[in-house]
């Protein structure tokens, strides 16, 4: 019998409305303009770490089309066209895994503030999830560490200067390990992040990581005080990421450089190589004045607000069917 019944009842339907009202009372109180942005692109992410889903044949192109992985690219190309702050709540697609955590369409939360720091930056986070969640997370200050305090504290490895070697040892990985993650070393960074290092932050409060290896800054800037590192950071309720921000990159020339360098990495590990985005580069170009930006999981934070452990029990209906 094919199974066509919903993953999740009517009450989490209505715990998700209200959710969705309280994170626009919240950017409504601050003054963020909500904006919308297309949800195909003729341009794909570089990203080797994403991937996005390709629609090969259309009666609208002859070229391919991509669903769009974030609003981030348009959303810059607002900011520079003298936008205020913005957020947006839309649905992306990434082709990836589909299990408790993971789908490859879900709905997420960005935004955008002009003038901001890392500091700034990361207290908007918290303020929002404080402000969502109402006492689903607890009032006490939350935990901030460096990524590489944290992974000497709980990885007893130094990110930086530890070889690809010291890094599988850490993990524990074993023979058949160590050969399917190879001598990518962000990969096994990624791997203690998240087997080793998040799983030790606390499950009462909320931990914040900041300033990732600068071989990990995406489209962040490198931290003005120390370039080995990148203004990035990250919020954790225990092992579970709710938000990925940045103090963006503004510089055409080296997001340029970046974007060809994530090529090139794709062409290396065997992944499709796809047309990068030339208008956020055009818009990088004219100006994208200094702000920063977070990228949040909704559904991870309804997780949280409905106590859930599986983000199938949030959503009417999942990729898969067998649970």
């Amino acid at each position: 019998m094919t199974a066509w019944q919903p993953t999740s009842g009517p009450q989490a339907a209505r715990n998700r409305a209200a959710l969705l009202r309280r994170v626009r009372d919240y950017f409504d109180a601050a003054g963020v303009l909500e904006v919308d942005t297309p949800a195909l692109s003729p341009y794909a992410v570089t990203d080797p770490q994403i991937e996005s889903l390709e629609i090969r044949a259309s009666l609208i192109s002859e070229q391919p089309l991509f669903l769009h992985t974030s609003p981030e690219f348009c959303m810059k190309r607002l900011l520079a066209s003298g936008y205020p702050d913005i957020f947006s709540i839309c649905r992306v697609f990434r082709d990836a895994e589909a299990g408790r955590r993971h789908q490859p369409e879900f709905t997420m939360i960005e935004w955008y503030r002009l003038g901001f720091g890392l500091v700034e930056i990361v207290n908007d986070t918290l303020e929002l999830i404080n402000a969502t969640l109402d006492s689903a997370v607890s009032s006490a200050a939350p935990d901030c560490y460096d990524y590489r305090e944290s992974f000497l504290e709980f990885a007893g490895t130094d990110p930086f200067d530890a070889s690809v070697s010291k890094l599988a040892d850490a993990a524990r990985a074993d023979a058949a390990l160590r050969d399917a993650v190879g001598n990518e070393r962000d990969d096994w960074l990624d791997l203690l992040l998240s087997t080793v290092v998040a799983p030790a932050f606390a499950t009462d409060r909320l931990t914040v990581l900041q300033h990732f290896p600068a071989s990990q800054a995406a489209l962040a800037r490198l931290c003005p005080d120390d370039p080995r590192v990148a203004d990035r950071f990250e919020v954790f309720l225990g092992a579970l990421e709710l938000a990925n921000g940045y103090v963006e990159l503004t510089d055409a020339g080296e997001q340029s450089n970046r974007m060809q360098i994530d090529q090139q990495d794709r062409h290396r590990r065997g992944r499709c190589v796809r047309p990068h985005d030339e208008a956020l580069l055009a818009a990088l170009e004219f100006g994208l004045p200094l702000c920063a930006g977070v990228a949040m999981g909704f559904e991870r934070l309804q997780m949280i607000d409905d106590s859930a452990d599986d983000i199938r029990d949030v959503i009417c209906f999942s990729f898969e069917t067998d649970r």
